[in-house]
């Protein structure tokens, strides 16, 4: 489980020293209980994944802002010690490769929104962990390649 993973490698970095790792890791477990707490203990995985990657983008935004060199080193350090907890999702090629069921649906669709649509309860069903960005992405390159065809 996701929680045991992340307390597991809060104290390795406690033990290490890894102090901005350790601090981090404290954060995302502290997160990830009251959210279990607030729903009466049910919370599952997806709902730790998702609250590692609301960690993560804030953390994307605070570096995109950050002007201080160590702050900058001590976000990425953060961002990389939380993305190595998740699942690798799937990126643009592996995104299109997966779509090719579906293929004709999304350069059917009328327009960008409906195509994306079709795509994502595609990759849900499918259980492929993807980020809504790269499957944009892919659902893009599908259509241009279909208009430049």
């Amino acid at each position: 489980m996701l929680l045991d993973e992340i307390k597991s490698q809060m104290f390795k970095a406690m033990k290490a020293g890894r102090v901005v790792e350790k601090e981090i890791l404290r954060v995302a477990v502290g997160e990830i209980t009251t959210q279990a707490a607030r729903d009466n203990g049910i919370g599952g995985e997806e709902q730790a994944q998702a609250i590692v990657r609301k960690l993560i983008k804030s953390n994307q935004e605070s570096l995109a802002l950050s002007e201080n060199s160590q702050q900058k080193a001590d976000l990425e350090l953060e961002i990389l010690t939380l993305s190595a907890l998740l699942p690798k999702s799937l990126d643009c090629d592996e995104i299109i490769s997966h779509l090719a069921p579906v293929r004709e649906g999304i350069l059917a669709a009328a327009n960008a929104g409906q195509a994306t649509g079709i795509a994502m309860k595609h990759l849900k069903a499918e259980g492929a962990i993807v980020s809504g960005k790269d499957v944009t992405l892919a659902v893009t390159k599908l259509r241009e390649q279909q208009a430049t065809a």
